[in-house]
């Protein structure tokens, strides 16, 4: 049977850490006192529908017939040669999670959360999002099984992704705005979590990232991890070797998480992740593995942008799905034990990507990805000759096209 279609994961999902719920230093579950039993349910409901063969049967043949997994594995020789300058072009190839049925790689985890919450009998779905597409990919699954779906989305946000937010309201979902704060994604996340103390016996809440408190981390990494796992095969077979380095961009970081775990116990494979750097890491920027500081945030312990007094500090992107203070805890792990690699990339270097990938490849990536793809330069250089990169291209282009273009309309 093929790996990438067969019931059960294609390989084993990881080991519970050492100790429940944390990632070396970071992790846990800081929540009111409401929602404890409410993740002791989901835990133990998670448990079992890891460990349950027909879980992942009925999760794989949506993924493969619905989704339209597995998701090719597209060599990219000129963008390659773009990146390498004047020194030797690697062997680059494209995970192309935006083929996904919705634009990009949060149908993984929300198709999954969705039967998830089937199982435990919960008929009212809430989200966040910050871009849109775990919004739209959460709406989607909830079409599908016929629930309740309440989106939560920063007013900012809904401006900039007017598309997606039609999207939305179209497969029947209810759009809620967060007007608080920097009325993005930090926002629409702290309003989830309202809603969710208000009605937590009758209420899933689909988070949409590796952050959260535990399980979420362990979940949306499982959930996720069918990227990297597919990715691992495909290089395998294309290339002959596993990669030297695989890069994904990090904003709360489910994407990467994703592509890694398939990869962290390969010494040999460079773990590289993207962060925002908005206007300048000395300016306003969503940087948070290179310049935030512990602190326990939406629920775990993790890495923050906060000022010396603890305050939360507003985050900057010009990507939507990067524009958030923290991060996941796994991520913060790898970063703090030097596993993973952290790189970053700001607005203007995210928009000048979209043009290289457009124009050498004929593919038009979100502006998260874009972030990723503006990194390969400095990876590249680093690198020896002839060797394999593969990078995870999270999302397809459409939603940001009003940002890209009044963006690159404003330069001199």
């Amino acid at each position: 049977m093929d790996p990438v279609t067969s019931p059960a994961p294609r390989s084993p999902l990881p080991a519970p850490p050492s100790r429940e719920g944390w990632f070396g230093d970071f992790g846990g579950a800081f929540v009111p006192e409401v929602l404890y039993p409410v993740l002791a349910e989901l835990r133990e409901a998670w448990l079992a529908a890891r460990a349950d063969d027909a879980f992942w049967a009925d999760l794989t043949e949506l993924l493969r017939t619905y989704v339209g997994r597995p998701t090719p594995l597209t060599r990219a020789d000129r963008l390659a040669a773009l990146v390498a300058g004047d020194g030797p072009a690697p062997r680059l190839f494209l995970k192309r999670e935006d083929l996904c049925h919705t634009g990009a790689h949060k149908i993984n985890n929300a198709l999954g959360q969705v039967l998830l919450a089937q199982r435990m009998g919960k008929r009212r779905i809430i989200a966040e999002t910050g871009a849109g597409q775990h919004g739209v990919a959460t709406a989607t699954a909830c079409a599908l099984f016929g629930v309740e779906c309440v989106v939560y989305m920063g007013a900012e946000d809904i401006e900039r992704q007017a598309l997606n937010v039609q999207r939305m309201r179209l497969l029947g979902a209810t759009v809620v705005p967060a007007t608080s704060g920097s009325r993005t994604l930090k926002d629409a996340t702290n309003e989830a979590f309202r809603d969710w103390v208000t009605r937590p016996a009758e209420t899933h809440y689909v988070i949409g990232s590796a952050v959260g408190p535990h399980p979420y981390p362990s979940l949306v990494r499982d959930l996720q991890r069918v990227i990297g796992d597919e990715t691992r095969r495909q290089v395998l077979e294309t290339a002959g070797q596993l990669p030297d380095a695989v890069v994904a961009c990090i904003g709360g970081g489910s994407n990467a998480i994703g592509m890694f775990t398939a990869f962290v116990p390969d010494d040999g494979v460079r773990l590289v992740g993207v962060e925002a750097a908005g206007e300048g890491l000395a300016g306003r920027h969503a940087a948070t593995l290179s310049r935030g500081t512990p602190a326990v945030f939406h629920g775990a312990m993790s890495r923050l942008l906060q000022s010396a007094d603890g305050q939360v500090e507003e985050a900057h992107s010009v990507s939507a799905g990067l524009d958030y203070p923290g991060v996941g805890p796994e991520h913060a792990h790898l970063h703090a034990t030097g596993r993973a690699e952290t790189l970053t990339a700001t607005d203007d270097e995210a928009l000048a990507a979209v043009g290289w990938l457009a124009r050498t490849e004929g593919i038009l990536p979100a502006l998260e990805t874009a972030h990723a793809v503006a990194a390969l330069p400095s990876i590249v250089a680093s690198l020896p000759p002839d060797a394999v990169v593969v990078l995870c291209l999270s999302g397809r282009g459409d939603k940001d096209m009003t940002t890209i273009s009044t963006r690159l309309d404003d330069r001199p």
